[in-house]
């Protein structure tokens, strides 16, 4: 039997590639509206899904309400599909119960409905806080040990794995996203070094979508920030070139930051160092 992976160098994607039928989960959410008009260049039917409706469907646009915990729902999500964009799930840092069923439970079930239907391409919404227990300024490459900032990080961590397991197992190319700061504009200091403009983070979902030959491969999601951390390791190999800077809005947005010392102002993760512990910590009987 022939080996299926591959370490070769890949060209760029090209810009008029499409899909028969592409998922993209998490539709309702925050990335999912951006991405949702941004992607329908991508494919003939573009299959929405989310727990809750996305709204008016168009012309090119299909629905399927669906939780990602629900296995038997996943599998008759994936008929038929020839690329997911997976963006679902809980996106922020959240009690440990939370994440689980979601971001552990409802990565699993992607992957093994993906696997019985034959779907062989996912882009997996990862995120740097999957990293974000080193400090502010230190420069980050994807082989660098990981140090997750929450039980958010530590799913997205799963997650890259689960893709490792279904490319090494059964040949399901996966490009992982470390996705940085995805807002209209940078809202902080540290946005200027983890920002992501709408426009290069459909760039980068189109390459990872489209590169031909990507194995399981994890880069991180960030524009072309003078100040960022994170490297462009494996940008080359699915032809992703960010345009934007978050440098444009330095004079804005320096000056707006946490507590100085704070591990929210100190480390990369930023504000969500100041989410949980989620529970009360027990008091000492008198």
């Amino acid at each position: 039997m022939s080996d299926h992976r591959t370490t070769a160098a890949n060209p760029p994607c090209m810009p008029n590639q499409r899909l028969q039928r592409l998922l993209l989960t998490g539709a309702a959410g925050t990335l999912g509206r951006m991405l949702r008009p941004r992607l329908q260049a991508s494919c003939e039917l573009l299959l929405l899904s989310d727990r809750i409706s996305c709204g008016e469907i168009g012309v090119h646009e299909t629905e399927q309400i669906c939780d990602l915990a629900d296995r038997a729902a996943m599998l008759a999500l994936l008929q038929g599909v020839d690329g997911v964009v997976h963006l679902g799930g809980v996106s922020v840092e959240s009690p440990f119960e939370q994440v689980a069923a979601s971001n552990l439970h409802g990565v699993f079930n992607l992957y093994e409905a993906a696997r019985l239907s034959g779907c062989k391409r996912i882009v997996f919404a990862s995120s740097n806080h999957s990293t974000g227990c080193y400090e502010q300024g230190q420069p980050l490459s994807v082989g660098d040990k990981p140090r997750p900032d929450g039980y958010y990080g530590v799913s997205k961590l799963f997650g890259e794995n689960m893709a490792q397991l279904y490319w090494d197992r059964y040949g399901i190319e996966t490009v992982s996203l470390r996705i940085g700061t995805a807002t209209p504009e940078p809202e902080d200091r540290r946005a200027l070094s983890t920002w992501i403009s709408p426009d290069d983070l459909e760039r980068l979902v189109r390459a990872a979508l489209f590169a031909p030959n990507v194995g399981c491969l994890t880069v991180y999601g960030v524009s072309a920030n003078s100040e960022r951390w994170w490297s462009a390791e494996g940008w080359d190999r699915i032809g992703y070139e960010p345009q934007d800077n978050a440098e444009a809005w330095r004079e804005r947005v320096q000056g707006i930051d946490f507590a100085a010392g704070s591990p929210m102002a100190r480390l990369q993760g930023g504000r969500f160092l100041g989410l949980g512990p989620f529970e009360p910590q027990p008091q000492p009987q008198p």
